[in-house]
C-alpha cells in the first residue's frame, strides 16, 4: 500500500502513459470518422527511428520530432489513400503497415548503425522543472519534473475533448463516423474528413513514438515500441473512443507498467510483472468490447455517388 502512495510511482505512471495516450487519441480521431486504425504500432516505430536519425543529423531534438511527425504523417496518408479511396480491408491494411514498419526500421537500423547501435550523442527532448510546484506535497513529486511531451500530452487531451465535443468540425467528424451518407447529403465532404481523421491519428502516433526514442531515452532499438500501439488500441476501446476515457485507461496501463518496475526486487517474479500491461490489455478487450459502442459506420467503406 505504501508503494501506491509514492509520488515517484505516479510520476512514472504519467510518463509511461504518454506513449499510450497519444496513439490512443490518434486512433480515436481516425475511428470517429469511420476508419479502423490499427497502424499505431507501425507508425510509432517509424517515428521513433526517424526521430533519432534526424535529431542526430541536425543536432536538434525538436527537428528530430518534426521529422518523425512528417514521416509518420506520410505513412498515415498512404494508409488513408488505400483505405478510403481504394476501399482496402482496413484491418489487413493496418497489420500490413505494422509489419512493413518493423521490417523497414530493422533494415535501416542494421544498415545505418549496425552492432554499435544509435550514437549516444543523440540529443533528447528537454525536461521541464516546475520549481513552483515542488513545494506542493505529492503533486509536486508527480508533475514538477517531467518531459516537455508530458505537459504537451495533457494539453492535447484537453484540446481534443473540446474539439471533438464543442466545435462544429468535431461534430462533423463524429457524424461522418455514424452516418456518412446523411453527412454527405448535408453538404459535408466525407472523404476529406476521413483523411483528416487518419492524418491526425498518424501525427499523434508519431508524437508518441518520438517520445519513446528522444523523450524518455536518446536511442532507438529494434521493435522498441514492444506492442504499445496495440495497448493504445485497447486503451482507446476501454476509454469508449473519448479523449478523457483514453487518458484514464492509458493511465491504468501505465500504472501496471510502473508498478511492475517498482515491485521488482520485492520477491515478485520479474517476468510476471512484465506481463501485467499485456494481460490487462486482453482483459480490457475481452470484458469491454462487447459493451462499448463504436461509431456505427466504423470499417465500412464509403463510395461517393
Amino acid at each position: 500500500m505504501n508503494v501506491l502512495l509514492d509520488s515517484h510511482l505516479w510520476a512514472a505512471t504519467l510518463s509511461m502513459a504518454v506513449p499510450l495516450v497519444l496513439p490512443a487519441l490518434g486512433g480515436m480521431f481516425s475511428e470517429r470518422t469511420g476508419v479502423i486504425n490499427m497502424t499505431m504500432e507501425g507508425i510509432m516505430l517509424i517515428a521513433a527511428f526517424f526521430a533519432v536519425l534526424f535529431a542526430y543529423l541536425t543536432g536538434n531534438a525538436w527537428i528530430g520530432l518534426l521529422g518523425a511527425m512528417f514521416m509518420g504523417g506520410l505513412c498515415s496518408l498512404v494508409f488513408a489513400f488505400a483505405a478510403i479511396r481504394l476501399s482496402a480491408n482496413q484491418v489487413v491494411l493496418g497489420m500490413a503497415i505494422n509489419l512493413f514498419a518493423l521490417g523497414l526500421t530493422t533494415f535501416l537500423y542494421n544498415t545505418i548503425y549496425g552492432v554499435g547501435g544509435t550514437p549516444i550523442e543523440t540529443p533528447s527532448l528537454p525536461h521541464v522543472n516546475l520549481t513552483w510546484l515542488q513545494a506542493i506535497p505529492f503533486v509536486g513529486g508527480v508533475f514538477a519534473n517531467q518531459s516537455v511531451i508530458v505537459y504537451l500530452m495533457l494539453l492535447i487531451v484537453a484540446g481534443s475533448h473540446w474539439f471533438l465535443f464543442h466545435t462544429k468540425l468535431g461534430l462533423r467528424m463524429r457524424a461522418v463516423g455514424e452516418n456518412p451518407q446523411a453527412t454527405e447529403l448535408a453538404g459535408i465532404n466525407v472523404w476529406k474528413l476521413r483523411y483528416a481523421g487518419v492524418l491526425m491519428g498518424g501525427l499523434l502516433s508519431s508524437l508518441g513514438g518520438a517520445y519513446l526514442s528522444i523523450g524518455i531515452l536518446n536511442l532507438f532499438d529494434v521493435n522498441m515500441t514492444s506492442g504499445r500501439g496495440f495497448i493504445a488500441l485497447a486503451a482507446m476501446i476501454f476509454g469508449r473512443w473519448t479523449p478523457l476515457g483514453s487518458l484514464g485507461s492509458s493511465l491504468l496501463f501505465g500504472l501496471a507498467t510502473a508498478l511492475g518496475i517498482a515491485l521488482q526486487g520485492h520477491g515478485v517474479s520479474a517476468s510476471l510483472l512484465e506481463m501485467l500491461p499485456y494481460l490487462l490489455t486482453v482483459l480490457a478487450i475481452c470484458g469491454l468490447v462487447g459493451r462499448s459502442a463504436p461509431p456505427a459506420a466504423l470499417g465500412l467503406p464509403y463510395y461517393k455517388k
